[in-house]
């Protein structure tokens, strides 16, 4: 910014600010202002939009952790069609029987438009709520319409549990790595978040175990623990059988809300869903769902199960959030639900990511270099790979995709500089011919990464490989 007269409005915090004269960009046109006149000139040809920011020194304190997320930041650039994207956990929604839908829709609007395009109440549609039981009771949860707050996808779900348990510096327990939309919401609300090791069979009782023992020892308490416990986002993994009931009993002894976050349940590849922590202990578990995955991303419709107390102050801050939530998607949704073979639509779904996981994994086996580690996951979105040791997935990133392939650096997942060595790579849309060459590119600048490692060695290479720990892999 030029000065014009008086101290400038850097934009800085601590900055001197002025009622002199100065230039800045408003609304993307540069303006000359001029206070003792009052006069405000403006220039159309300057290019829109301005990297200062004059109510920097203005920001609640929470505002300061509000930040891009790893793979919002790469969405214009997977966009690209000569990009083969590995990045985004979109769902085929080609899949879908778009014409039935979509008379569906028009008919919605036409014979109940009035109600529809209407308000509704912040608990949510009653219809809609009762049919998210009967999704809810294929994993053994067996709660009544009254216990379901419908919310803007779970995402907003997460918000609002964030919102009403979590005080600047309180604490939230969350696997290692933790979807990364959950770790936006807790740095919203200033919480420290304490990562808790995973394995092949999902979150560690015994580190649990020991997290909490050594919060107690420092005088503290978590808030609650954060799961995924179906094929994880983005591990892959799965909380084996066994190891839910002791997850549910060590948080028991310790008065501790377990927040079950299971947008992919349904979504397995073999046998019958797993059965919900909630269905073993509703009043213990907040259980958080989405339309999401099994119908429709854009339609934004998820739901809460709380117990009582709990779900009275979720619609109490629904209401002060949104109102309410769109009565037209909740009865698109409650439509399909009522009238459309759901149940066979996620059959398909699970068969065509089912073609897609294979397709990853057969080219992943056939033609990444020695040291790349991974599982195969059972169901879901989601391949975690790490990488040869001293490769940094963050610092790789910009080469690979100058190689046209996408993926999201394991730093994302991790509110504590881990999973620089890791990379989660999203199988759910491409078309497996995409899929597999988009791997051969990714294996092509993995080999070029070692190359230079063995030539430079690590510290000669761009970027730097940060804290990590042994995650869910291979072994």
């Amino acid at each position: 910014m030029r000065k014009i007269g008086g101290p400038s409005l850097t934009g800085h915090v601590g900055s001197e600010t002025s009622v002199c004269a100065y230039e800045r960009l408003r609304d993307g046109r540069r303006e000359s202002y001029q206070p003792e006149e009052n006069v405000v000139r403006t220039d159309p040809q300057q290019p829109h939009g301005s990297r200062i920011d004059l109510y920097v020194d203005r920001y609640a304190d929470r505002a300061r952790s509000m930040i891009a997320s790893e793979i919002r930041a790469l969405f214009a650039v997977a966009a690209r069609p000569e990009i083969v994207s590995f990045a985004g956990g979109s769902p085929n929604v080609a899949a879908l029987p778009l014409d039935v839908i979509g008379n569906m829709a028009s008919q919605l609007i036409a014979g109940h438009g009035s109600v529809a395009l209407q308000y509704c109440p912040a608990h949510g549609d009653p219809g809609l709520r009762e049919k998210i039981c009967e999704v809810m009771a294929l994993e053994g949860v067996h709660a009544h319409p009254d216990d379901v707050v419908v919310t803007v996808g779970s995402q907003q779900a997460l918000d609002l549990i964030t919102r009403i348990f979590i005080n600047p510096g309180d604490v939230v327990l969350a696997e290692a790595p933790s979807y990364v939309g959950a770790l936006g919401a807790f740095a919203a609300y200033q919480a420290e978040v304490l990562h808790v090791p995973m394995d092949a069979s999902g979150l560690i009782p015994e580190a649990l175990d020991g997290a909490i023992a050594r919060l107690a020892a420092a005088g503290q308490r978590a808030k609650f623990l954060y799961t995924v416990p179906n094929f994880h986002n983005p591990a892959g993994v799965t909380l084996a059988a066994d190891r839910r009931r002791r997850i549910l009993d060590i948080c028991s002894a310790a008065g501790l809300l377990v927040v079950e976050d299971n947008p992919y349940g349904l979504l397995g590849f073999e046998g019958e869903p797993m059965r919900a922590l909630c269905a073993d202990d509703p009043d213990g578990v907040v259980y958080l769902g989405s339309f999401s995955k099994t119908f429709a991303s854009g339609v934004r419709v998820g739901w809460a199960v709380a117990p009582p107390a709990v779900r009275d102050k979720l619609v109490l801050a629904a209401e002060s959030a949104v109102l309410c939530q769109s009565n037209l998607a909740q009865l698109l949704v409650r439509e399909y639900l009522c009238t459309q073979p759901w149940r066979e639509q996620i059959k398909i779904f699970r068969e065509l990511y089912q073609q897609r996981r294979d397709a990853m994994i057969d080219s992943l086996e056939a033609l990444m270099p020695a040291g790349c580690q991974w599982r195969r996951p059972g169901g879901g979105f989601y391949v975690w790979m790490r990488l040869p040791a001293g490769l940094d997935a963050k610092a790789m990133l910009p080469r690979a995709v100058s190689s046209r392939v996408a993926y999201v650096p394991g730093t994302g997942f991790y509110a504590d500089g881990q999973g620089a060595q890791h990379m989660r790579l999203s199988y759910c849309l491409p078309e497996p011919d995409r899929i597999r060459e988009g791997v051969r590119r990714l294996a092509g600048v993995i080999e070029a990464e070692i190359d230079l490692r063995d030539t430079f060695g690590s510290g000669g290479m761009h970027g730097t490989v940060g804290v990590d720990t042994p995650g869910p892999e291979v072994p």
